[in-house]
């Protein structure tokens, strides 16, 4: 393996916040990963129990949780602490949130069932790729999105306010405000606001 590193004295962790090549496999990032595993666990079995410690488990592994914000468990995060989810927003099953970069996800969300928001990048040189580098891009979730099921939002999407993905689309570039898009690629549709809206 090539030394990407060289002159460079930044932890893994510290590469990958800053958006640049890391690697996964490194003692820090796999304890931190491992807490947040251990955690979703102990919030997926606390709220099938009905233990009202759930809450607390779950603002442990979230980063920034606000008031009123409704997961049903099991949610699947990397770490957890790059996650900020606004208020009332509500995020059904089977949530996968890898949050090598920072997930933004605003306030009055509706997130569907088998979502998948996904930072992580990956070089296209298969060398790189065999030596497991990887980066990351953040994804803002704008307020009162509607991601329906089985949404994909890809590394560096941002999704502009009130806006409604498709079922099953593919989001592989911005979305602006105010608008339905659906998809793979996810393409806009039509502006929210005509009369027919429902």
């Amino acid at each position: 393996m090539s030394n990407y590193f060289t002159g460079d004295a930044r932890t893994h962790r510290e590469r990958m916040l800053a958006g640049d090549l890391y690697i996964f496999d490194d003692p820090e990032l796999i304890a931190r990963s491992e807490r947040a595993s251990r955690l979703a666990d102990l919030y997926f079995r606390q709220t099938i129990s009905g233990d009202s410690a759930a809450r607390v488990s779950l603002a442990d592994l979230i980063g920034d949780l606000g008031e009123g914000v409704s997961i049903r468990p099991p949610l699947h995060v990397d770490f957890g602490d790059h996650i900020s989810i606004g208020a009332r927003t509500f995020v059904n099953f089977n949530l996968t949130a890898l949050d090598v970069a920072q997930i933004t996800i605003g306030a009055d969300c509706q997130i569907g069932p088998n979502v998948q928001l996904l930072t992580p990048t990956h070089p296209i040189d298969p060398a790189m790729r065999r030596d497991k580098l990887e980066a990351a891009q953040p994804i803002v979730i704008g307020d009162n999105v509607w991601l329906g099921g089985g949404v994909i939002v890809c590394p560096g999407v941002t999704i502009g306010e009130n806006t409604v993905i498709g079922a099953g689309s593919v989001v592989t570039r911005h979305i602006p405000s105010n608008v339905v898009a659906v998809g793979n690629p996810a393409r806009v549709i039509k502006q929210i606001g005509s009369p027919d809206d429902h």
